[in-house]
């Protein structure tokens, strides 16, 4: 057998178990416990766009100084975090207390692979070429020649000389 024809065969079927793969990507949102409500959306709408494009979001919850002696904040916001997101993703780690950090892991609904699968088809072009302005200035110029036709009674009009 042929090294060269066995080596270029391998590259071939690796080449094609990579085309099928995705690569998880894990994106990361932080939040603090007293957040403005406009800023909770802004986060929030982060975290939706993450999921729809069909990656895996890791939501942390940073406690500074007295704080941290008020986790259940910070478990309260990451629950409601869950609850809004809930139709596009699901709660793959639940909140946990990692020293001054909170962290849960949001997973999307759909594989990333089905996500692209989904994606609409850019608008297509009309189906019949719009006339360019200059065509259509001068097909209104030259108008068609008009057909004469003879009366119904057999009398005789003149036409165009």
């Amino acid at each position: 057998m042929d090294y060269g024809k066995f080596k270029y065969e391998t590259a071939l079927k690796a080449r094609e178990s990579r085309k099928n793969q995705t690569q998880t990507i894990v994106k990361e949102i932080k939040l603090r416990p007293k957040i403005d409500p406009h800023d909770y959306g802004t986060k929030k709408g982060h975290v939706e766009r993450f999921l729809k494009a069909g990656d895996k979001v890791k939501v942390t919850i940073m406690f500074r100084g007295r704080e941290q002696s008020r986790p259940e904040l910070g478990f309260r916001l990451l629950q409601r975090l869950a609850g809004d997101v809930e139709e596009l993703g699901f709660v793959e780690a639940q909140p946990k207390q990692d020293g001054r950090n909170m962290i849960m892991v949001i997973g999307p609904h759909r594989k990333k692979s089905e996500t692209k699968a989904h994606t609409p088809a850019p608008a297509s072009s009309p189906s019949r070429p719009v006339p360019s302005p200059r065509a259509a200035a001068a097909s209104q110029e030259a108008p068609e020649p008009a057909e004469t036709e003879a009366p119904a009674d057999g009398a005789a009009v003149p036409g165009p000389a």
